[in-house]
C-alpha cells in the first residue's frame, strides 16, 4: 500500500502538465457541487430569523402549505407518505381561533393583520421600503415587535397613518405630514400622527401603521386575521387550547416562517434548484472527468505497456492510477469545495437580486456541502480513472505495447453497449418529455435527456470520430499537406479526438438547452398572447394594483365597449400546482381569444371553473373539479370551458371576484380595454399607465415562464466549468504531441504546414462536437417544446447561437494554439531526442 502511494506521487510529479489540467478540472468540480449543496441544505435546514415579530414569544398562524397523502400498495403493504407544498398566498385565521386564545388564562392575545399599502408622491411613483416593500398593519400589532413611538401618537381615525422611522427618512415625512397612499382600495391621502422605531432590526419591510377599525376594513378578510401573538402563557398551553384546529403554532426561528411565508416557497425552490443543479453538475463533472482521465491514460499508454511487461499485474496497474486520482482528487477537491461557500454566497446573492429567493432567507454554511463536494469528487476521480485504466490493464504487455505506438482500431464490446443503453436511455426520456406539460416536471428531465444522449456521445466517440473524418476528409483533402495529415492523423487517433470533443459538445449542448428552455416558452407565450389579445389599450400599474373605481371610470368612458380586470395567481388542481387567471364577465370575449375548444367563457361565473386542455387533463364539460386556492380554501368548480392557449391566459381560468377574495392583494393588476382610451384618464392615478396591445405583449417575459436568475446562473456555472475542461483537455492534448510534431519539422513539414494540421484537427473537433452537442440539445428541445407547448419546433435564437459557437471556436483556438505556439519554438532535434523513440 506504502509502495503504490509513492509510486503514484512520484508519477504525478513527473507529470505537472497533465497534472495541473486535472487538478483544476478537480478543483472547479468540487467547488461547483459543493455550491449547489450548499443551496440544497439551506433550503432544507435553513432558518429565517423573525424579525417584526421577535417580541412575541409564541406566534400563531393558519397552515401556510397545501398537503396530500399518496398511498402505496406493493409486495402486500399498505405504505402512505404525507407531501406538502407551499401556497402562493397567505392563509388566514378564523375568528374562531381568536375566541379559543383569548379564553386562555392570563394569556395577552395580540392580532396581526398584513396587508398590501404603499407610500405614493404625487401621482406617480411609489416609494419602496426596506427589502422593497412596504406593509401595511394594525397598530395594534406594533407590539409584536416591538415598535415605540418616537413622535406623535397612535392612529385612532380614518385616513390617520404611523410610519416606521425609515420609511419617514425615505420620503421626508414628518408627524403632521400628508401623503398618499394606496392599499387594498383606491389610493388616499393620509395624515402622518406618529412615527414609530422598532427594538430590534427590521430590515426586509417597511411598515405603515393604522387604526385597528381601518386595518380590519383595507384587509379584506372580514373578522379572519393575519396571525396572532401571545404573551405570558407557556407555548404548550397555546397548542392546547387550539388542538382539533388546523391552526400552527411557532416559537423560536418558526416564528420567522410565520412571518415570511413566502420563506417556505423559497426553500422548496432552492432544494428543488439545489437538487437539480448539483445532480446534473454530479454527472457533467464525471462526463468530463472521464474524459480528461482517459485522454491521460491514452498518452501514458507506453509507461504502463512497460509496467505490464516487467510484470504488473493489471490490479496493480488499476490500483496505481486509481492512488493517483485519489491523491490528486483530494489536493484538488478539499480547497475547490472550500471555494464552494463563497461561490453559493454569491449565488444565493444574485438570486435575491433577481427576486428569485427573499432576502430574509439566509444561506446555510454546513460542513456537510463541503465534505460531501470532497467525497464526490474524489470518488468521480477514482472512478473515472479506474474505467480510463481497464482496457490496458487487461491486454496482454504486448498488445499494450503494439497498442502504445498505434492506436487499436476496434472499440470495445463493453464500451459500445454502455454507448447504445445510454442512447436508448437519452431516446426513452425524451419521448417522457412530449408528455411532461409543467415546468417544474418538464425542466429537469429535459437537462437529464441532454446529458444521457452526452454521454452516449462520449462513450460512442472513437466510432462517431471516424465517421466525422469520412464526411469532413472530402474538403480536407483539398489542402494537400495540412489537410491530408489531419485526415489521416484523426482516422487512426479517433480515440483522441473523441476525448477533446466531449467538454465541448458539453458546453454547446448544455448551455443550448439551458438557455433555449426559457426562449421556447416564452416565444409561445408570446405567440398565443398575440394571437389571443384583443384589447387595444391595457391599463398597468407599478403599485399594489388597478382600483375597482379605474374600472368603473374607464367602463363608462365614451368609444370603450369593454373594459375587463384581470389577475393573476397559483392555484393547486389535486396535486397539480396552476396558474390562475381571474376576469371579469363583461366584455370578456372582446378582449381575448383563449381559442376555446368546448364550453362557453360565457358560462364563467361563481362556482365554475375554465381550463386550458393541457390541464384539464381528460376532464369534461360539468365535470366538478377540486381545488385549493392560493389562500389554501378549498372550493369545487364545475367545468365550463376548454381552450387551447393555457400559455397566455394561464391553466386556469376563474371569474375575477372569485379569485381576489383569496389573494393578499385583491386588487386587478390590469385591464384589458376594447376601444380608444385617452391616457389622462388614468393621469390623477399614481402608478397607472396606458398600454398599447402590441406594448402589453412585450412585457410577456415578466410572466414567469422560466426563471432568468436561475437560467443565468446555471449557463454560467456550465459555461465556467465547460471551458476549464476544454482548455485542459485540448490543452493537454497537444502538448503531449511535442515530439510528433518535432518529428514532422524534421522530416520537412513547414511551421506554416503544422498549423495547417492543428487548424484541420480543430476544425474537424469542432464540426463533431457542434453536430453532437448541437444535434442533443435540439432533438431534447423538440421533445420538451411538445409536451408544453404543443408544437414540435423549439426556438432556437440565432444570435444566441451564434454567439455560443463563437465563443466554443475561440476557447478551443486558444487552448490549441498557445501550447502549439509554445512547441514549435523549441528545437526540434533537441526535443525528438529528449523524448525518445
Amino acid at each position: 500500500m506504502g509502495l503504490m502511494l509513492l509510486l503514484a506521487l512520484s508519477s504525478l510529479r513527473r507529470r505537472k502538465a497533465a497534472v495541473v489540467g486535472a487538478f483544476l478540472a478537480l478543483f472547479s468540480a468540487a467547488a461547483m457541487v459543493c455550491s449547489c449543496g450548499a443551496l440544497l441544505e439551506t433550503g432544507i435546514h435553513g432558518t429565517v430569523a423573525p424579525q417584526r415579530y421577535a417580541g412575541a414569544p409564541v406566534v400563531v398562524t393558519a397552515d401556510q402549505q397545501v398537503h396530500w397523502t399518496k398511498v402505496k400498495h406493493k409486495h402486500g403493504k399498505t405504505k402512505t407518505k404525507t407531501k406538502s407544498k407551499a401556497l402562493a398566498d397567505r392563509a388566514w385565521l378564523a375568528p374562531s381561533v381568536g375566541v379559543r386564545l383569548n379564553r386562555i388564562s392570563d394569556a395577552i392575545v395580540v392580532p396581526d393583520r398584513t396587508f398590501p399599502a404603499e407610500i405614493f408622491i404625487g401621482t406617480g411613483r411609489f416609494i419602496p421600503g426596506e427589502g422593497g416593500r412596504t406593509v401595511g398593519h394594525n397598530w395594534a400589532a406594533a407590539q409584536l415587535t416591538p415598535y415605540h413611538l418616537v413622535a406623535g401618537r397612535p392612529p385612532t381615525k380614518p385616513r390617520q397613518v404611523v410610519v416606521d422611522a425609515g420609511l419617514a427618512h425615505a420620503t421626508g415625512l414628518d408627524v403632521g405630514s400628508t401623503t398618499g397612499i394606496q392599499s387594498t382600495g383606491a389610493p388616499g391621502e393620509y395624515v402622518v400622527v406618529g412615527i414609530a422605531q422598532p427594538r430590534n432590526p427590521v430590515t426586509d419591510e417597511s411598515a405603515i401603521f393604522f387604526s385597528d377599525v381601518e386595518a380590519k376594513t383595507l384587509a379584506a378578510h372580514g373578522g379572519s386575521v393575519s396571525a396572532y401573538g401571545v404573551f405570558g402563557v407557556r407555548p404548550d398551553r397555546v397548542r392546547s387550547a387550539l388542538q382539533g384546529t388546523a391552526a400552527q403554532v411557532a416559537t423560536g426561528d418558526d416564528r420567522g416562517t410565520a412571518e415570511f411565508p413566502e420563506a417556505t416557497a423559497a426553500r422548496a425552490r432552492l432544494t428543488s434548484m439545489g437538487g437539480a443543479m448539483g445532480g446534473t453538475a454530479v454527472l457533467v463533472a464525471g462526463l468530463v472527468l472521464v474524459g480528461i482521465f482517459s485522454l491521460s491514460v491514452q498518452q501514458r499508454h507506453r509507461e504502463l505497456a512497460l509496467l505490464r511487461a516487467v510484470g504488473a499485474t493489471p490490479r496493480q496497474v488499476r490500483r496505481l492510477i486509481g492512488r493517483e486520482a485519489l491523491v490528486l482528487g483530494l489536493a484538488a477537491a478539499t480547497p475547490g469545495a472550500l471555494l464552494g461557500l463563497p461561490l453559493a454566497a454569491a449565488i444565493r446573492a444574485e438570486f435575491v437580486s433577481a427576486g428569485a429567493v427573499p432576502g430574509t432567507v439566509t444561506l446555510t454554511r454546513g460542513p456537510l456541502p463541503v465534505m460531501g463536494a470532497v467525497l464526490v469528487t474524489v470518488l468521480a476521480a477514482v472512478v473515472a480513472a479506474r474505467i480510463s485504466a481497464r482496457r490496458i490493464s487487461r491486454i496482454r504487455p504486448v498488445e499494450a505495447l503494439a497498442e502504445s505506438a498505434v492506436e487499436r482500431g476496434r472499440v470495445g464490446t463493453v464500451r459500445v453497449t454502455a454507448g447504445l443503453l445510454c442512447a436508448a436511455g437519452a431516446g426513452a426520456v425524451s419521448a417522457v418529455l412530449t408528455h411532461l406539460h409543467t415546468e417544474p416536471a418538464a425542466t429537469p428531465v429535459t437537462y437529464l435527456a441532454v446529458l444521457l444522449w452526452l454521454f452516449a456521445a462520449g462513450l460512442l466517440g472513437p466510432i462517431l470520430a471516424r465517421a466525422a473524418v469520412a464526411v469532413l476528409g472530402v474538403p480536407a483533402h483539398l489542402s494537400p499537406v495540412g489537410g491530408y495529415l489531419a485526415v489521416q492523423n484523426s482516422r487512426l487517433r479517433s480515440r483522441r479526438l473523441a476525448a477533446v470533443m466531449t467538454p465541448l459538445a458539453l458546453l454547446i449542448g448544455m448551455t443550448s438547452t439551458i438557455l433555449f428552455v426559457p426562449a421556447t416558452l416564452t416565444s409561445a407565450a408570446r405567440s398565443q398572447l398575440g394571437a389571443g389579445l384583443h384589447a387595444d389599450r391595457v391599463v398597468a400599474s407599478s403599485g399594489p394594483g388597478v382600483a375597482d373605481r379605474v374600472v368603473d371610470r374607464l367602463r363608462r368612458t365614451a368609444g370603450v365597449s369593454a373594459a375587463v380586470p384581470v389577475t393573476r395567481s397559483t392555484i393547486w388542481v389535486g396535486r397539480d400546482k396552476r396558474s390562475a387567471e381571474g376576469i371579469g364577465r363583461h366584455g370578456v370575449d372582446q378582449v381575448m381569444d383563449p381559442d376555446v375548444t368546448s364550453g362557453s367563457l360565457a358560462a364563467l361565473r361563481p362556482g365554475t371553473i375554465a381550463m386550458s386542455d393541457r390541464a384539464a387533463d381528460g376532464r369534461h364539460l360539468g365535470d366538478i373539479v377540486r381545488v385549493t386556492l392560493g389562500d389554501g380554501t378549498k372550493a369545487t368548480y364545475r367545468l365550463v370551458a376548454t381552450y387551447r392557449r393555457g400559455l397566455a391566459f394561464g391553466d386556469t381560468l376563474l371569474p375575477f371576484t372569485t379569485l381576489r377574495r383569496h389573494q393578499d392583494d385583491p386588487l386587478a393588476t390590469a385591464v384589458l380595454v376594447r376601444g380608444a382610451v385617452d391616457p389622462t384618464i388614468v393621469r390623477d392615478t399614481p402608478g397607472l399607465r396606458v398600454e398599447t396591445g402590441a406594448a402589453y405583449l412585450r412585457s410577456v417575459d415578466d410572466r414567469g415562464w422560466g426563471n432568468a436568475a436561475v437560467d443565468f446562473v446555471f449557463v454560467v456555472l456550465i459555461v465556467v466549468f465547460s471551458s476549464i475542461a476544454t482548455i485542459n483537455t485540448l490543452a493537454l492534448a497537444t502538448m503531449a504531441r511535442s515530439r510528433e510534431l518535432s518529428l514532422l519539422r524534421l522530416v520537412g513539414a513547414t511551421i506554416r504546414q503544422v498549423r495547417g494540421l492543428l487548424r484541420w484537427e480543430l476544425a474537424f473537433v469542432l464540426a463533431l462536437a457542434a453536430a453532437v452537442g448541437g444535434g442533443a440539445a435540439y432533438v431534447v428541445l423538440c421533445g420538451f417544446s411538445t409536451g408544453m407547448t404543443g408544437s414540435s419546433t423549439p426556438t432556437i435564437e440565432p444570435v444566441v447561437l451564434c454567439l455560443l459557437l463563437l465563443g466554443a471556436v475561440a476557447t478551443a483556438a486558444v487552448a490549441t494554439f498557445v501550447p502549439a505556439a509554445i512547441l514549435l519554438r523549441r528545437n526540434a532535434a533537441a526535443e525528438v531526442a529528449t523524448r525518445g523513440g
